[in-house]
């Protein structure tokens, strides 16, 4: 059978495509119009091609399981997600604002915490918060920039508009993923990209390098920047390996690199050494420097803190940026907005309960069938209870959980999340839930990406979308002529 849109049924949620009296939204018309167009084999057809680029591609992701790693292929739905370009500019100041006030959070967390001294984060948020790193105060990156790179995730609620769910600081992936979408859509829908109405996303990689670029402790032409990988067997060596190709530098791992005795860093090459100005590191911070942290590291480079330190090479993100990734500053990231910039934030947060404050976690313990349990500093939706699909046996551990360390958990009403047409079994269209990650560059300028990376609960009813948990992707399309 073919794509069936009258008998499509959101079932009370916001749907990105199809609005409640089952109308086409604006921007999904001309996609829609197209998909009607196509007969039910064609449509399989499609499909089939889709998954045969991804095989010839070779776009994969690593899942961890208890027998090991496992690579998987990309799981992708050939119907895109679309958002008008109106509303995507807005979304995309809020960006902006956000990560402009978050650097500047950073920045006073490892210089003179003013924040703190008035009082508007509690000081004790940040001594328990284990991704502050005592080694980084006082250092000055860089633009006074820490975090470069930031994917922030957005979510839909039944208004239809965006909520911050979280922001990724550290070292945030998936927009390789954004990337292959689009050109694997190109490859199944060429026909729809004929028109100029769908906002281009090809230009990620050129921002990246310029702003990598831009923090080039040495102004000569053409700064060396590499990509530091763990390796292999990394779950994102995926995208290490196509952001490295994209920009055209070397990609490399701790072994290919040393720090001389003048505090520069250098990179093997059958050439001799080659002196790097700028590392976009892809390894956590508690690996990247045997001397200062994890003495045991075998993925980082000996020294290297200590070239940072002397400006003798910048890093992207900076050591330390992941004191603003952490699930309780994020409660307090409106007023860290009103803080620095004196201005309203553009973006709201989801509604958050800080399960350190007694009240708030007295609330949380009684409503835990209802809530979404989430640690502090956990990602890839490890480590949470999604209160209506717990057990009472979840709950009560987590219960637990929370008394013995409630600086490590925060709760959230249970969004409903948004959902888009997506293609199951047999051609039929069902509603999926999805998030969205945009992401936002800061160096010498900001850029945002056009749209960002749609993760789908492939599963009926979940919503859970992190692809290490059985979610899906889509292809975004930010449209120019929808609801202007």
């Amino acid at each position: 059978m073919t794509m069936d849109w009258k008998s499509y049924d959101p079932n009370g949620f916001f749907d990105e495509l199809v609005s409640h009296d089952g109308s086409i939204r604006p921007p999904a018309k001309q996609l829609v119009t197209y998909l009607e167009s196509l007969p039910p084999e064609e449509i399989e057809s499609r499909r089939q091609m889709a998954e045969a680029t991804i095989q010839e591609m070779g776009v994969s992701f690593t899942v961890y399981t208890d027998e090991g790693t496992i690579d998987r292929a990309w799981p992708f739905d050939i119907v895109p997600r679309t958002i008008s370009a109106r509303q995507w500019r807005t979304t995309a100041a809020g960006l902006t604002q956000r990560l402009k006030a978050l650097n500047l959070f950073i920045d006073d967390l490892y210089h003179d915490q003013k924040i703190l001294k008035d009082g508007i984060v509690p000081e004790e948020i940040i001594t328990k918060s284990k991704n502050f790193r005592p080694e980084c105060v006082g250092i000055n990156p860089p633009l006074g920039v820490w975090a470069h790179i930031c994917g922030t995730d957005l979510v839909r609620d039944g208004d239809g508009e965006f909520y911050v769910l979280e922001d990724n600081l550290r070292v945030p992936s998936g927009v390789s993923y954004m990337l292959e979408n689009r050109a694997i859509t190109k490859r199944v829908l060429p026909e729809l990209f004929e028109q100029d109405d769908i906002l281009p996303v090809n230009d990620y990689c050129s921002n990246l390098f310029d702003t990598l670029q831009s923090l080039s402790p040495r102004k000569v032409r053409t700064p060396v920047i590499v990509v530091l990988t763990p390796g292999i067997f990394n779950s994102a060596y995926f995208e290490h390996t196509f952001l490295a190709q994209q920009m055209g530098v070397e990609l490399v791992e701790g072994s290919d690199l040393v720090v001389g005795d003048d505090d520069c860093v250098y990179m093997r090459t059958i050439s001799g050494l080659e002196r790097v100005d700028v590392i976009y590191r892809r390894i956590d911070d508690l690996f990247l420097d045997p001397e200062v942290f994890q003495k045991d590291s075998v993925l980082g480079v000996p020294g290297l803190m200590r070239a940072w330190q002397k400006g003798k090479v910048a890093l992207a993100n900076a050591p330390g940026a992941g004191v603003a990734d952490d699930k309780v500053v994020y409660a307090y990231v409106p007023e860290i907005i009103r803080y620095y910039l004196n201005e309203e934030p553009i973006l709201k947060n989801v509604e958050t309960y800080l399960c350190e404050d007694p009240e708030q976690r007295a609330y949380v313990l009684e409503n835990l069938d209802k809530l979404v349990v989430k640690p502090a500093n956990e990602s890839g939706g490890y480590g949470m209870l999604v209160g209506p699909h717990s057990t009472k046996k979840d709950q009560a551990q987590f219960a637990k959980l929370i008394q013995e360390n409630p600086r490590n958990y925060i709760a959230q009403p249970t969004l409903s999340l948004s959902t888009a047409p997506t293609l199951v079994e047999q051609g039929r269209l069902e509603p999926r839930h999805l998030d969205l990650r945009p992401f936002i560059l800061q160096g010498k300028d900001t850029f945002v990406t056009t749209g960002g990376l749609t993760r789908v609960a492939m599963k009926k009813g979940s919503l859970v979308v992190n692809s290490s948990q059985g979610g899906g992707s889509k292809d975004t399309w930010i449209v120019e002529d929808g609801e202007e």
